[in-house]
């Protein structure tokens, strides 16, 4: 059985910057029934509290902040950077300890985001792009999905299946 990786918000878990949740109903709850539910929180795994200031990618360059050459900063201009690279690392070794090829991950977040995310402003304008976390996993395979995109999620778990036989 294939399993997924969810970021723990949308599980319901209070561990958003402030201190609640992104909780989603539906599928998720019969993919956490069946078992396939790993949940994962990068920002805390990373080592950052709850609640935390929130924290916006320089330019919304998540590949530059895996690279080094871009930072993740609070407001206050702190460098939080390690603790997102950190998080991002656990994601990715859970994926590997589970053999997860599928993550489903808050979108708008600077860990989890699959289409938008801040534009490093604190401005609130949203851009095109990928926290840390989802572009660390997509360079190494792992599909990812967001909250809003439940049903592609579930067309690409149908076809792994196929594909292994399940």
């Amino acid at each position: 059985m294939e399993k997924i990786l969810v970021s723990a918000c949308l599980l319901g878990e209070k561990v958003r910057y402030d201190g609640g949740d992104s909780a989603v109903h539906g599928l998720l709850d019969t993919w956490q029934q069946q078992g396939r539910i790993i949940a994962h929180c990068p920002e805390q795994a990373g080592g950052l509290p709850i609640p935390r200031p929130p924290a916006e990618i320089d330019q919304g360059d998540a590949a530059g902040v895996l690279s080094g050459k871009k930072k993740v900063q609070t407001k206050a201009g702190n460098d939080v950077s390690d603790a997102f690279i950190n998080g991002a690392e656990r994601a990715l070794a859970q994926c590997w300890e589970h053999h997860i090829k599928i993550a489903i991950l808050k979108d708008g977040s600077p860990s989890c985001a699959s289409t938008k995310v801040n534009n490093g402003k604190f401005s609130g304008i949203k851009i095109k792009g990928v926290g840390v976390t989802t572009s660390l996993l997509i360079g190494h395979g792992i599909s990812v999905f967001s909250e809003d995109d439940m049903e592609a999620a579930a067309q690409r778990l149908a076809e792994l299946e196929k594909t292994h036989g399940e």
